[in-house]
């Protein structure tokens, strides 16, 4: 390992030294852990960095990584310098905090962490993910963006990104999870996730059930925040898909009349709606980009500058690896990071969509504090059988536990904790007809994705033995 490398691991080292509640059991954490005032103390501290450059803020419970995804990627083909701070990481740390898409190197890091101990210092009981942000909101300032995109990592209203003074704020779907946090309805979990909506700055709004939609609809209105609903007043509809991508139009409710003459008549009419290829697969990103365009048309209001041409390449180039990602063909292996009932019906559509007539044999890890039964109901029907893994995470289940719960679904399954044992094992049993899925966990995606490209160079000697 040379120097860098050291320093960087002493830099993650030091990190993971604080509070890290992504490594804690959800039962061990409530509401009252999270506190906004140290976020505010902090950024003070180091002049407030995240004041520097205007900030479209992406909270919800699914897709808000894939629609920030999106929206950076559109801004970066309209030529602006963007920031992206996502979270959690899929292979690297250094992930979380990307500028024009490219990640910080391992030595920005180790410099940034230096540059910030002295102000860290000063502020009592500061968590990982809080000085992440920290340095994710100077990264940004250093680098002179124009423009950054911030994903909320858990909730909104006290989440530590929740300082920024957003430009346009975004709530993707919203859905049951970490209940311990957010509240045990979804109507709390939607008042959390509203919190980061400010007075008189404009909120997007993806498809919602009828409950958190009306508490976002109340919460907008009390801080006189304009509220552009997508599907009601933005609107988009699928034309095509494959493994290879899928191609959409979107459409403002205004042009309805447009659209209905587009339906009946086709290429007869002048006037077409923007229609839009993207490599990422399953009818929940075709909602995801229909947000990420409602809040770029926003962000035109607010002065933000592009072309429709800027609109197509951003969305032609998005990258967002670990969500229903094809890595392979021969067979076929999808990864995704379905680890919710939401996500996992979901990843269920997708599968109907994409794989109709493959028999499926799905990898399975996750955290144990994940509704289980929850996902494996969505799942099952379209499961051939179940490789029970685990990631190194310190929250995963073990894969036996797995395994007694997929027999209780009535589906076959065997416990292969090493995730390269259980690739290698899902390729001999899918040999020729069924495809293979990843699932229950980021840090399992991950993984597989890690272990692939080595597995891939022995596929026809596994498949034989």
């Amino acid at each position: 390992m040379d120097i860098i490398e050291q320093k960087y691991q002493a830099a993650l080292d030091y990190l993971y030294g604080f509070v890290d509640f992504s490594l804690t059991k959800q039962d061990h954490l409530a509401a009252a852990h999270f506190d906004l005032q140290r976020m505010v103390d902090l950024m003070g501290l180091m002049g407030n960095p995240q004041d520097h450059y205007p900030v479209i803020h992406v909270a919800g419970t699914k897709g808000k990584g894939s629609t920030a995804a999106m929206i950076a990627s559109i801004l970066q083909s309209a030529g602006y310098r963007v920031g992206l701070y996502t979270s959690p990481h899929l292979q690297d740390y250094c992930e979380r905090i990307q500028v024009d898409r490219k990640s910080i190197s391992h030595a920005a890091l180790t410099t940034l962490v230096e540059k910030t101990k002295p102000f860290v210092e000063k502020v009592q009981g500061l968590t990982t993910f809080e000085i992440t942000t920290a340095l994710a909101f100077q990264a940004f300032a250093d680098a002179k963006v124009e423009i950054a995109v911030v994903e909320v990592g858990l909730g909104g209203r006290l989440d530590a990104t929740n300082v920024v003074k957003p430009l346009v704020a975004v709530i993707t779907s919203l859905s049951y999870d970490h209940m311990n946090v957010l509240g045990n309805t979804i109507s709390e979990i939607a008042t959390e996730k509203a919190g980061i909506i400010k007075r008189n700055r404009p909120v997007i709004l993806a498809p919602q059930e009828e409950t958190p939609r009306r508490v976002i609809e109340k919460i907008a209105a009390e801080r006189n925040a304009p509220l552009i609903r997508v599907g009601v007043d933005f609107l988009y509809s699928s034309i095509s898909h494959s493994l290879d991508g899928q191609t959409l139009m979107l459409w403002p409710k205004e042009d309805q009349e447009h659209i209905n003459e587009f339906i009946e008549k086709g290429e007869q009419v002048d006037w077409k709606p923007l229609q839009i290829t993207m490599p990422l697969l399953g009818y929940h990103q075709v909602q995801n980009a229909a947000t990420a365009f409602s809040t770029i048309r926003e962000a035109r209001k607010q002065g933000i500058k592009f072309s429709d041409k800027a609109i197509e390449d951003g969305f032609t180039n998005v990258q967002w690896p670990g969500r229903f990602e094809l890595i392979s063909k021969d067979p076929i292996v999808i990864l995704d990071s379905a680890h919710n009932q939401d996500s996992a019906l979901k990843l269920r559509v997708a599968i109907d969509d994409y794989l109709s007539e493959k028999p499926v044999i799905l990898i399975f890890g996750v955290s144990e504090d994940k509704d289980i039964p929850g996902m494996f109901t969505q799942l099952m029907p379209r499961i051939k059988m179940v490789i029970a893994t685990q990631s190194t995470h310190p929250r995963a289940l073990a894969a036996n536990k797995l395994v007694e719960l997929a027999h209780q679904f009535g589906r076959p399954a065997i416990a292969t904790p090493d995730i390269s044992s259980a690739l290698e094992c899902a390729v001999k049993q899918a040999g020729s007809d069924s495809a293979i899925v990843v699932a229950g966990s980021i840090f399992v995606a991950a993984a597989a994705r890690e272990e692939w490209p080595k597995l891939k160079k022995h596929i026809n000697e596994i498949r034989i033995t």
